[in-house]
């Protein structure tokens, strides 16, 4: 019996192609992956492969949100390309916006390349969920929800996880715990939970 508080995350791919069939989606996989290494929590996942439509996203997302999920994370839609309107339709079905975090996805992906700047990738607060838009690939999702670290394993430059736990917190969400080696949750003295013997 695990002592952690059951979680469900909604996870959302969004691409025209991968929902084609075109190619095989990627983004679903890599959050999945992710989420399992860094929470001790007991993950419910709800997925969602949709094209590039913003009534379609957002509808999608208020879906996950009423279904429970007090976390939604989104991949891909989120750059400047005309189909690309990921951002539109989280910021439509929004109570709060949460800038903080798509600045510092913004700052990790600058580290690798100057087009970093293109990214729209926001983040909201819907009712007691945090939503958050991720970039595309799976390298870049790791990046941005881990943060980087240097050839000796220290993490130096934050990653967005890091203030997820505590944003679920503040908003009446579960309690997340997380694997520090993967990505060490900052909360205040006084939210930290004891760890149950």
């Amino acid at each position: 019996m695990s002592n952690f508080d059951p979680v469900r995350i909604g996870i959302v791919s969004v691409s025209d192609r991968a929902f084609s069939g075109v190619y095989e989606d990627k983004g679903l996989p890599a959050l999945k992956d992710w989420l399992t290494r860094a929470l001790h929590n007991p993950i419910e996942f709800v997925e969602r492969l949709i094209p590039d439509e913003q009534a379609r996203i957002s509808a999608t997302l208020i879906e996950l949100v009423d279904a429970g999920c007090a976390l939604v994370l989104t991949t891909g839609g989120t750059g400047p390309a005309l189909r690309d309107v990921t951002p539109e339709a989280t910021l439509a079905v929004a109570h709060k916006e949460m800038p903080g975090f798509g600045e510092q996805m913004r700052q990790i992906s600058l580290k690798f390349v100057p087009t970093a700047i293109l990214s729209r990738q926001v983040a909201v607060i819907r009712a007691q969920s945090l939503i958050l838009n991720l970039p595309g690939q799976p390298k870049a999702i790791q990046e941005t929800l881990e943060g980087l670290r240097n050839d000796a394993g220290e993490a130096v430059v934050p990653g967005i996880f890091a203030a997820v736990p505590y944003c679920i917190d503040l908003i009446g969400g579960p309690y997340l715990e997380t694997r520090a080696d993967i990505c060490k949750a900052f909360r205040p003295k006084s939210a930290i939970r004891p760890q149950a013997s």
